[in-house]
């Protein structure tokens, strides 16, 4: 068959539209890269971390006891304790109270053993998590009124099979209160063990904070942290670590706000509270949810110190969570809240001359932890924040001239309030700004820019919580799945381009127990045994173990790549590791073939490494069998000259590393 000459021109028309479009659509993007040409500073502390005592994170979580309600102060006296007897004796188990002499502690429990052999059981936080060969620690404080007790110590599985015995003798000698402990080790693992105490013999004898950690603590610190949950926040290298919260700062009434000297010295004298988050989501109540402050603000200074991190403390500005009582402290009644403030800088960093310095000193830390910075308040909104955050001000600059005060912007990035507080604490020249954001991934995309046109003055932006919301259909751990990490890792770029107006931001929350949370998503899930990092953890820890040391520019067309095509982009320098960094996300269904030029007179060599995060499954997840399923792969590049071309594949975060001489 013939074709016209018509015919003919059409197809040769088609042919050569098809053909340009298939050039044009392998043709790769040409991103410019500046690198001799730095406009911004990174923060060397850019990249921290958020802890709220929040989806049991603190107690049940990373403080490692393994007793829940160690000392009967919870508001039931034996909650988490059952007692296994044949024959009940009346009056054979009390819980007395003592509060006109011990307000801090004023429970402790009495034994009289009358007649059978009976065994005191705890439940631990969701179980207790038993390791085989591992050594465990039992100590408590005690008593002994009428000599003759003797307590066999067990660990037993779901079917009482004991995995675990020691013997407790008490010290015949006194009746005066005494601190006594004794070791033995688990023949077996089991993650929903339970602890039991087995009272033989005839006598009597009062018991208090009756106690048990794993020998694997953190640095082997008696009755100290998780080791794992810690080893994973050090493999971050996080810049701060912002504790104790969140809304944990503020309490559902001033009565229940957290209160940092309620939480120093022995722990029996440190005074248990409610969390509020005990009945915060009514869908899932957390009755057994108390803060013990065995994790207290010296522990916390401690473990930023142990992990090369700056301390950023939180307090309490005079109000209570406004979406709870919204209680405020009269003004005329501020005075004690600010010289908290007052107190902690110099408990932090004070001479051991001097009152806080000394309590320091006294715990075992003469030299100051440096402390730089603290918050004022959390999630604080309207005029009556203002004037309270005006009066904290004013007291603290007085005394720390240089000391960083991170001012509230409410609870959200946008609306009258956060306008409200952005106008006026930039007008007052406030230190930084705290901004906040849960959104779905699309808002994330959509203000990677969010920053490019922020006033570049004295104000910084400090992003103290943003995370990812999936839809509500998706609860627990499946809402940090690889869609909310990637979309977290584009705007992240943003921030890492205004490094000069964002100098500070963290991830939150960090902690939940995979049988205890009430929010999600989170950074780090466990369990009563294992840990591990979600994606969102790997995008983290890319960023922050690659924070660089100046922001270059990186363009396409001549613009920020803020989602041109789906890409997002960011690039620094490392002087001191002599690296150019390259960050830059592709959240198109497509590859993308790109060339980079890299424009400069420094001199580059030929080999660099890519880490890709990728995953055509958006709602990919890690879990605990299979914990890296998305984490970081590395293989090598090759540069041609100062040119580098990159294929990215779809859903894909990349990290680009090219040495420098």
């Amino acid at each position: 068959m013939r074709l016209n000459s018509v015919a003919k021109s059409i197809l040769i028309a088609c042919l050569t539209a098809f053909f340009a479009i298939s050039a044009n659509a392998q043709a790769p993007k040409l991103i410019k890269i500046k690198f001799d040409d730095p406009i911004a500073r990174v923060q060397p502390n850019m990249w921290g971390v958020f802890f709220e005592d929040i989806n049991f994170g603190a107690d049940g979580g990373i403080y490692a006891e393994l007793i829940k309600n160690r000392s009967f102060e919870f508001a039931k006296p034996l909650m988490g304790w059952s007692i296994l007897r044949s024959r009940p004796q009346e009056g054979e188990v009390l819980v007395v109270n003592r509060e006109a002499e011990n307000a801090a502690n004023p429970r402790y429990l009495q034994i009289k053993k009358m007649s059978d052999d009976f065994e005191l059981i705890n439940e631990g936080f969701k179980g207790i998590g038993v390791k085989k060969g591992m050594r465990y620690d039992f100590s408590v404080l005690y008593r002994q009124l009428q000599p003759g007790v003797k307590m066999v110590l067990l660990l037993k599985d779901s079917n009482k099979k004991i995995i675990g015995q020691g013997v407790f003798t008490p010290d015949q000698s006194g009746s005066d209160w005494k601190k006594q402990s004794v070791s033995f080790l688990a023949r077996e693992t089991n993650p929903r063990a339970k602890f039991s105490i087995n009272f033989q013999g005839k006598g009597s004898i009062d018991l208090d904070m009756i106690s048990l950690f794993p020998g694997d603590t953190w640095k082997n610190r008696k009755q100290g942290l998780r080791a794992d949950m810690v080893q994973l926040l050090a493999d971050m290298k996080p810049g701060f670590i912002r504790f104790p919260g969140g809304c944990i700062v503020e309490g559902t009434d001033l009565a229940n706000r957290y209160q940092w000297k309620h939480t120093i010295g022995p722990i029996e004298e440190r005074k248990m509270l409610i969390n509020r988050w005990n009945t915060e989501f009514a869908h899932r109540p957390a009755p057994d949810y108390y803060q013990s402050f065995g994790l207290g603000f010296f522990e916390y200074f401690q473990l930023a110190e142990d992990i090369g991190s700056d301390a950023l403390p939180i307090l309490n500005c005079g109000m209570a969570c406004q979406f709870n009582t919204g209680e405020v402290a009269s003004l005329d009644e501020l005075d004690p809240y600010v010289q908290d403030a007052l107190d902690l800088i110099e408990f932090a960093n004070g001479e051991v001359t001097t009152k806080w310095g000394r309590k320091r000193a006294d715990l075992g830390h003469p030299k100051p932890f440096n402390l730089k910075m603290m918050g004022v308040g959390n999630e604080n909104w309207g005029p009556q924040y203002l004037e309270r955050l005006a009066i904290f001000t004013k007291a603290i600059k007085a005394k720390y001239p240089d000391f960083k005060l991170i001012n509230s912007s409410g609870t959200d990035p946008e609306g009258d309030r956060f306008n409200l507080l952005n106008t006026s604490l930039r007008e007052n020249k406030a230190d930084f700004i705290d901004e906040h954001y849960y959104r779905p991934a699309d808002w994330f995309l959509k203000n990677a820019g969010r920053y490019d046109n922020y006033p570049r003055n004295e104000t910084k932006v400090f992003v103290g919580e943003y995370a990812v919301h999936a839809d509500k259909k998706i609860i627990g751990s499946e809402r940090n799945n690889w869609q909310s990490a990637l979309a977290s890792a584009s705007l992240m770029t943003g921030l890492e381009r205004n490094a000069d107006v964002v100098q500070m931001a963290s991830y939150a929350p960090l902690f939940a127990h995979i049988d205890g949370w009430q929010w999600a998503p989170d950074l780090i899930w466990v369990d009563n045994l294992q840990s591990y990092g979600t994606p969102d953890y790997y995008v983290q820890k890319l960023f922050s173990t690659n924070k660089g040391t100046d922001v270059v520019s990186i363009t396409l067309d001549e613009k920020n790549i803020i989602g041109q095509d789906g890409l997002f982009a960011s690039s620094v320098l490392d002087k001191g590791k002599k690296e150019l960094i390259i960050k830059i996300a592709n959240n198109s269904d497509q590859s993308q073939n790109l060339d980079f030029d890299l424009q400069g007179e420094t001199r580059l060599k030929s080999k660099g490494t890519i880490d890709e995060l990728v995953s055509e499954n958006l709602k990919q997840l890690n879990s605990f069998e299979n914990p890296e399923a998305l984490s970081p792969k590395t293989s090598s590049i090759y540069l041609k000259g100062r040119k580098l071309n990159a294929t990215l594949k779809p859903y894909s975060f990349n990290l680009i590393k090219i040495p420098f001489n």
